[in-house]
Order: structure tokens, then C-alpha cells, then sequence
């Protein structure tokens, strides 16, 4: 495949770029520009070099960070099963908000380039709209994004969300409002997304898997994922599923994460939407050891301010089963994060040490 074809209709902030420009404008870029910039300059030299593969960065959210190798081609055919998904098409307008030293930065400069579209790209922020007037077709966001542009999600028609779940009362923010919200389901080894659900609006429940992909469950009920277009390996994840049919699935949480406390096992991430709808800064819960059960459930909230009253209205609320109340609630005043705004949770856990 040539790597060097581009669609003759991509535009970068407004200027169209063909296969006898773009080496220039990566090199300008680097040259002159901002730093995330010259994080896009660097990625669009590494595009239209001769090798076949491209080395991109894992976040580290769930673990070490880590490169690992994509085949350009795989790159490709992720960025045609989006636009046949969205019915994206040549001269449609894109938002670029993130970072291009991930996978999600990237994947939205190769759909430019390769289904034509027109893309302006703004430093990654975390209120990314706050200067934006004009409407886009599409933009990709992380959840915290998205709670920060609520009030101008108005200039996008369609958004894909991504990075970490999505709280039940950031899905309820969204309901009623124009714009397609989706919550994706992926991670850098399937070149971002390879299912979606959508969440506002008389939404599925469930996820729905891209064209071309297969799911299955292992025998720790963990979802299977073989996509020959994406992919040359069959990837076995660590996230615990219900598999509704061949083409739908629910997402249940990490079995990484998964808390057995006396005996019993809680998932976090079940536990947390229904947080979400009572604690309103960042926060997260863990299993720590204790004695008795094995694991105790904790809450880690993101404030300098007393949570001393947060057990009794959890207690309260009516939302949670006996072993899902946490046995202690703890306040740290900012987490750890990752480049990309994730969570660090055990290097957070850490903090509760010192």
C-alpha cells in the first residue's frame, strides 16, 4: 500500500494538503511549531516514510506504559470501518482536541487524510470548545472534555468518547441535547475503537461491534476480540463482559480490578456509576488488604474538602447492596494522571502511604 496517498479533498486548518505538500508541512511543524504541533509534524513525517509500521505509545492507565508496533494498513482500514460507521464523507469537517503522541490523536489525522476530511486542530485542553464557533461533523473527546463542553457541544454533530467510562451523570448531562454522543469501546492494540454504543437519545444499552470483528469470551469471561483487519493477533483482554450477540456486548469492568471481599466479588466499575451519581468531584474505589475479608472496598475522592458526611448519604441513597458500601472514604487534593488524563489508580493508592 502507498503510504504517501492522500485524498485529495484533506484540508489542515483550512489549507489542503496533497502528497507533494505534506512533507513540508510536517517539516514546518516540527520546525516552528507548539509543542503539540510538532507532536502532529512528527507523527505525519512517520505516515508518509517507507516503513510499513508505525511504533505508538500506550497510555498507562492500567499498567505500564509501553510501544507497541502498528501496521499502517491496519491504521487504514480502522479509519474506513469509522467513516462507513458515521457515513463520514470527503469534505466533512473534523475537530482535533487531543494529543497526537497517542493512538487517538493519530487515528483522527489518518481519517483526514484518508476519507478526505477538512480537520482544525486546537491544543489539547480539557474545555476544548471554549473558542470554538463554527459546527463540526465529528470530534473525539475524553470524558473530562466532554463535562467542560456541554454548553457548546452544540458545534459538533457527532462525538465519540473515550479513554475512560463515561459516569452516569456525565450520560445524563447529555441527554436531550442535539449532538450524537458515543461511547466507544477499544484500546491502542485495536487501533482505538472496535465497538460503540450510542448514549443519548433513546440509546442502546449495549455496545455494537464494528464490521469485520468477532467476539467471543474466554473461561474468565473476558472478551475475546479477533479483527484480521486491525490486527494480526487475536487479542484476549482483561475486561469482564456479557455477550448479548454476535454483533452486541455489555462492558462489566476489569477483572484486574475486581474486588473479592469476603468472599464476595464487586466490580468497581459498576460501583462507581452509581457513585457517580452522588459524588460529584473525580474519585475511584480500590480494594485494600484487611484481615477479616481479604479486601475491603475504599473510596479515594479527588478534594481538599471533609467527606466526613459522604458514607451516611451512600448509606442512604437505596443504590447499593451491603458489600458495595465502601468500609472507608479517604480525600486526596489531586490525583495521579497520565499524560492523557487518566488515572493513575495504584500510583493515587500510593498517596494514601505517605
Amino acid at each position: 500500500m502507498d503510504w504517501n496517498k492522500i485524498h485529495v479533498d484533506f484540508k489542515l486548518n483550512g489549507v489542503s494538503i496533497g502528497e507533494d505538500t505534506i512533507s513540508e508541512v510536517a517539516y514546518s511543524f516540527i520546525k516552528e511549531g507548539e509543542n503539540f504541533e510538532k507532536e502532529i509534524g512528527d507523527f505525519l513525517q512517520c505516515w508518509i516514510d517507507n516503513n510499513e509500521t508505525i511504533e505508538v505509545k500506550t497510555s498507562g492507565s492500567t499498567g505500564i506504559p509501553k510501544t507497541i508496533v502498528l501496521k499502517k494498513e491496519h491504521m487504514v482500514n480502522s479509519a474506513l470501518a469509522t467513516g462507513d460507521y458515521f457515513n463520514l464523507k470527503p469534505k466533512d469537517t473534523a475537530f482535533m482536541c487531543m494529543s497526537a503522541s497517542y493512538i487517538a490523536g493519530k487515528m483522527m489525522l489518518v481519517r483526514a487524510m484518508v476519507l478526505g476530511l477538512a480537520i482544525t486542530i486546537v491544543a489539547p485542553s480539557s474545555n476544548p470548545l471554549e473558542n470554538v464557533t463554527k459546527q463540526f461533523d465529528f470530534c473525539a473527546m475524553v470524558p473530562l472534555q466532554l463535562q467542560n463542553s456541554i454548553n457548546k457541544l452544540h458545534t459538533l454533530k457527532k462525538v465519540i468518547i473515550g479513554g475512560a467510562p463515561m459516569s452516569a451523570s456525565l450520560k445524563e448531562k447529555v441527554q436531550g441535547i442535539k449532538t450524537e454522543v458515543f461511547e466507544t469501546y477499544g484500546m491502542t492494540e485495536t487501533i482505538t475503537h472496535i465497538a460503540l454504543k450510542k448514549i443519548n437519545n433513546n440509546s442502546k444499552k449495549t455496545f455494537s461491534i464494528l464490521p469485520g470483528i468477532k467476539i467471543t469470551k474466554d473461561n474468565r469471561d473476558c472478551l475475546v476480540i479477533d479483527a484480521p483487519k486491525i490486527t494480526n493477533t487475536t487479542i484476549f483482554t482483561n475486561d469482564i463482559v456479557e455477550i448479548i450477540s454476535e454483533t452486541e456486548f455489555n462492558w462489566l469492568g476489569r477483572i484486574d480490578n475486581v474486588i473479592n471481599s469476603g468472599g464476595v466479588k464487586l466490580h468497581p466499575e459498576q460501583i462507581e456509576t452509581k457513585l457517580s451519581t452522588i459524588v460529584k468531584s473525580r474519585f475511584f474505589v480500590a480494594g485494600v488488604p484487611d484481615e477479616t475479608l481479604g479486601q475491603k472496598l475504599i473510596l479515594i475522592v479527588e478534594t481538599s474538602d471533609n467527606v466526613s458526611n459522604l458514607l451516611s448519604k451512600i448509606k442512604n441513597s437505596g443504590l447499593f447492596g451491603v458489600y458495595e458500601i465502601p468500609k472507608e472514604i479517604h480525600a486526596i487534593s489531586k490525583f495521579e494522571y497520565t499524560k492523557s488524563d487518566k488515572v493513575q489508580r495504584s500510583k493515587t493508592l500510593e498517596m494514601l502511604k505517605k
